[in-house]
């Protein structure tokens, strides 16, 4: 059981409104935007920076930056943003081999260097302490500018938040992400955990 119960859809029409951003990118709304929306504020700014964060200015690929939300995730052990990043890497595009092998991005042929850096960045940038140090800096700075650095660690950032906020609360994962966790990472031994 969530420690918070999410909300009706309906329960705050500007979150509705905005909240059908995710309608795209998931084909629902998240029961952490239900859940938040107890303080519509935090629903509202969540839901902007989430846009902002996701928007591509650069080389940065919708597909790339749900990756990046994955790794960012997997390193942090929530199971329900595992689950969402890879829906939405699946429904923005990613390739299926990439979604196949994410577990093996560093040697799977798959995997550009470009993307290997971004998503080594992603690793490090996730895990306590931070890990970015030098050679993760130099690789970075090979294949990407600091603008797609900016959008890359935007994303980091925006699923550090969303890790703790679904950990703490054991949000409900929604069944499309049941679906996507089960098909691209169960044989990894993903599984729902807390988020029943």
């Amino acid at each position: 059981m969530p420690l918070v119960t999410p909300l009706s859809v309906e329960y705050d029409t500007e979150t509705k409104e905005l909240a059908e951003f995710f309608n795209e990118t998931l084909g629902f709304c998240p029961n952490s935007v239900l859940t938040m929306q107890r303080r519509p504020a935090i629903s509202k700014a969540f839901i902007n920076l989430n846009k902002a964060v996701m928007t591509n200015e650069g080389r940065v690929t919708s597909a790339l930056k749900r990756m990046i939300a994955w790794v960012s995730s997997n390193a942090t052990g929530c199971r329900y943003c595992q689950a969402h990043a890879i829906r939405a890497a699946e429904r923005y595009g990613a390739e299926q081999e990439q979604l196949d092998n994410i577990w093996e991005y560093k040697t799977h042929p798959a995997f550009s260097d470009a993307e290997r850096a971004a998503l080594d960045f992603s690793l490090a940038a996730s895990v306590v302490p931070n890990a970015v140090d030098d050679a993760i800096q130099k690789e970075l700075h090979m294949y990407w500018d600091e603008g797609e650095i900016v959008e890359m660690l935007g994303v980091i950032s925006l699923f550090g938040y969303l890790n703790r906020w679904n950990d703490s609360m054991g949000t409900t994962v929604e069944e499309g992400a049941i679906e996507s966790g089960e098909k691209y990472l169960g044989k990894h031994g993903w599984e729902k955990g807390k988020h029943l």
